[in-house]
């Protein structure tokens, strides 16, 4: 039986470009790129092509690229590394602020640090209003200050994509020293990142979320003319390599397809977006229409209005059941999905994101997230509308 993998939202097949980029270097070039010699130049020269690869794609120059190794590093390089460098440069116990629906490895540092959590709306967008507050009592008179305020470009559960261009604009106003980033790790497949996030300071990506292997990643450090160069104070201290923000010898053949996804993830990104779309919207449609007591996240009630999402992310919330059956079903009928639920202290809760969007406890434990690629088929989206209605109508049959 075929395999209809609806789990691209947690990590995507490695494209074949990169796959036959990757494998020759392992063998031919495993020279450390910071050496002297003929082999380490050679996989410096392969970085510098991959840089530079990476920049065009991400609206950046070269020398803005650090690379990682993955996006939950350089997500904690940008909160961690700003706020240590500005604390040990100021003398000011300045605090990050993030969202409430970030990914963990935002909102756990900024936690870490002292920092506020801003409220979102039901939809799952930044509150302006509330994040207006925060800045105006960490930034006013009597504040700690403002390092760095943290806001994803697209959410990894509901798909929903955040106001950057206002959020930028509030904290210019509000917070002039403060720096903004943006975790665009699910963004790139389906949003002009380049665009998108131009006014950011710093953006986060990580390779196997666009048809790049796991394990790699790079962090946008912008250098805006007029202005004083982004610092950060490194999490890896070492070699010093990547201009001294990031030591540890780079992974040449996986960030050399790395860039090789992110090239080819742009140059399709005009056709695949409606394509893929197009395969969403007739899965939501096609699921909601054969189950009763089913909300789509990031959707306005009533209406099938997904304008405010990613494109590839169908997003669902079933009365009278739970994820973890649901899910277990599914995979007999080689369905492969999440719940996007995470496990805490031994207990199952529901997605922090759902809860700061107020979803129902009850409501909230019966997710389901579909997510769909560049090589979603028709077939895949066929297979899930024909299985998902009928497990969930066993489960409520049965009481689970």
């Amino acid at each position: 039986m075929p395999v209809h993998y609806l789990d691209n939202a947690a990590t995507t097949p490695v494209r074949p470009a990169a796959l036959e980029t990757m494998v020759p270097l392992l063998a031919t070039h495993y020279g450390n790129p910071s050496g002297a010699h003929r082999m380490a130049r050679d996989a410096n020269r392969v970085l510098d092509d991959a840089r530079e690869a990476m920049a065009a794609a991400l609206g950046a120059a070269p020398g803005e690229i650090v690379f990682t190794a993955g996006g939950t590093e350089a997500d904690n390089l940008a909160v961690t590394g700003v706020v240590n460098h500005v604390r040990a440069s100021t003398g000011r116990p300045a605090v990050p602020i993030c969202s409430a629906v970030e990914h963990h490895a935002v909102l756990d540092p900024v936690v870490h640090h002292g920092g506020d959590v801003v409220a979102v709306t039901g939809a799952g967008a930044v509150d302006l209003d509330e994040l207006a507050a925060a800045l105006e009592r960490r930034a006013g008179p009597g504040g700690d200050g403002v390092a760095l305020v943290s806001v994803m470009l697209a959410n990894n559960e509901t798909g929903v994509i955040q106001p950057l261009d206002r959020i930028v604009e509030l904290v210019r106003t509000s917070a002039p020293e403060a720096l903004v980033h943006t975790d665009a790790v699910q963004a790139l497949c389906w949003i002009d990142v380049a665009e998108a996030a131009a006014e950011a300071d710093l953006l986060s990506v990580s390779a196997h979320k666009f048809g790049g292997p796991k394990g790699v990643g790079a962090l946008v450090v912008r250098d805006r003319p007029g202005l004083a160069s982004i610092v950060l104070d490194p999490l890896l201290k070492g070699g010093g390599q990547e201009r001294e923000r990031r030591g540890g010898t780079q992974n040449v053949a996986g960030i050399a397809a790395m860039a090789v996804a992110a090239t080819e993830t742009v140059a399709e990104r005009p056709t695949a977006v409606p394509r893929v779309a197009a395969l969403r919207d007739r899965l939501a449609d096609g699921i909601r229409s054969r189950v009763d007591g089913v909300v789509e996240t990031g959707v306005p009630a009533g209406t099938d209005d997904r304008s405010a999402k990613t494109a590839n992310l169908c997003h669902l919330c079933f009365e009278g059941i739970e994820s973890e059956a649901l899910l277990f079903l599914l995979e007999k009928d080689d369905i492969m999905a999440s719940a996007a639920s995470s496990c805490a202290s031994g207990a199952m809760e529901p997605s922090h994101v759902l809860a700061a969007m107020g979803f129902d406890r009850d409501l909230a434990f019966g997710s389901l997230r579909l997510s769909l690629g560049y090589d979603t088929t028709d077939a895949d989206v066929d297979a899930a509308i024909g299985s998902v209605p009928a497990a969930v109508e066993r489960l409520r049959a049965r009481g689970s």
